[in-house]
């Protein structure tokens, strides 16, 4: 018998992080949780861990320290607080694999940290890569560490190349579903709600990638994500609207031919496939129906009505600290929109007016992106507060 795989979740009480433990749950012969974190959901972590009784668990927020350390103790595991300590206890030596399913930027300092330590890799934290994209996979190659996808495009894509890596990609083609605004035009959305935003068609996901997935950044974070995953130039990376999240992504190869992976838009099977790889396990998740979908249909996306993507494909090209200066400032105008400072449109409006401030790095090192994100942040917090 093979020995279980030990798992550090980062964000365990997340929607990545829940279904994550789902997936676990339904495979206990296969998987142990060996570490879970969360931010300041202190109650859900220790539920968690009193479910899954993991060697450790942090919590990020250090103000509920004491009441999630009085809850655990008891039972043997060991506590820890602060954004330092989550990026320390990945280098645990009984960890096996650690899924990054922290929101945003957050995830960059303990993904390096994991791959330092020589831990395989299940990335649902995009921002990591769309960050400092060139430095993650020189470690990861430095360190002989896997990065496996779980976004369902980039794990559909991972699919398709299964058996082909000696293949050249002539190109990939990302699917989205276009959100809950697809079709509409900037006089609707001028005064869309974020209660409206946050109603997503197919997905149940987060707060921050639900507003995302409504703006078309989501879809440009994964543009540059694809890049640094699968070696890519910006002119092989193909976004098409896919409105029933059927196709999850598609490859184009030199003879002309496509590959693609189908299912019901349901992010277990990603999951699953990151922390399991190279082998299938057998699920009960529901099974997709080609009579309850007789059509999939297929459109361009929106660039001028939803300009985020756009600007995500210009800072791909651009190349450098654009990239880290399109996630800081997209994090911060998300926040001030799902707090009402900001409407829907003008998010595109503030990251396009950070970028265009925000001092231009070709070659940045780890502390350049820091000091990126840092002033980023900062010139879309000035902007908004001189809008509000």
């Amino acid at each position: 018998m093979t020995e279980k795989k030990r798992v550090a979740i980062l964000g365990s009480t997340g929607s990545i992080g829940t279904q994550t433990l789902e997936v676990i749950r339904q495979h206990s012969s296969e998987f142990i949780v060996e570490v879970l974190t969360a931010q300041n959901n202190a109650d859900l972590l220790i539920q968690q861990a009193l479910e899954f009784n993991p060697n450790a668990v942090v919590i990020g927020n250090e103000s509920l320290y004491t009441t999630v350390k009085e809850a655990l103790i008891p039972h043997d595991i060991k506590v820890y607080a602060g954004q330092k300590a989550i990026a320390q206890v990945v280098e645990m030596e009984t960890i096996d694999v650690v899924l990054t399913a922290l929101v945003g930027y957050s995830g960059l300092i303990p993904t390096i940290q994991a791959i330092k330590a020589g831990k395989q890799i299940a990335l649902a934290n995009k921002e990591t890569l769309v960050v400092a994209g060139e430095i993650i996979t020189a470690l990861a190659k430095e360190n002989r560490v896997n990065i496996y996808p779980v976004d369902s495009e980039h794990s559909a894509i991972f699919q398709c190349l299964v058996g082909e890596f000696q293949n050249p990609i002539e190109k990939i083609i990302l699917t989205a579903s276009g959100g809950p605004f697809r079709g509409k035009d900037r006089a609707y959305l001028e005064s869309v709600t974020k209660a409206q935003a946050l109603k997503h068609p197919n997905w149940d996901m987060g707060a921050k990638i639900t507003i995302d997935s409504a703006s078309m950044m989501n879809k440009g974070l994964e543009v540059i994500e694809a890049k640094w995953l699968f070696g890519l130039q910006t002119d092989q990376i193909e976004v098409i609207v896919h409105p029933q999240s059927i196709v999850h992504s598609l490859v184009q190869f030199e003879d002309g031919s496509l590959k693609a992976q189908l299912g019901l838009p349901d992010m277990r099977i990603p999951i699953q496939f990151a922390l399991s790889f190279p082998d299938r396990l057998k699920s009960d998740f529901e099974r997709f129906d080609f009579m309850q979908y007789p059509q999939l249909t297929f459109e361009q996306p929106d660039l001028k009505t939803f300009k985020n993507l756009q600007l995500a494909y210009d800072a791909l090209a651009k190349g450098g600290n654009a990239p880290c200066i399109l996630n800081a400032a997209n994090e911060i105008a998300v926040a001030s929109f799902l707090k009402d400072e900001v409407g829907f449109l003008e998010m595109s409006d503030l990251i396009e007016e950070t970028l265009s401030k925000t001092e231009f790095i070709l070659q940045p090192n780890l502390e350049d992106y820091v000091e990126t994100d840092r002033r980023a942040r900062e010139i879309t917090e000035q902007l908004i507060k001189r809008k509000v």
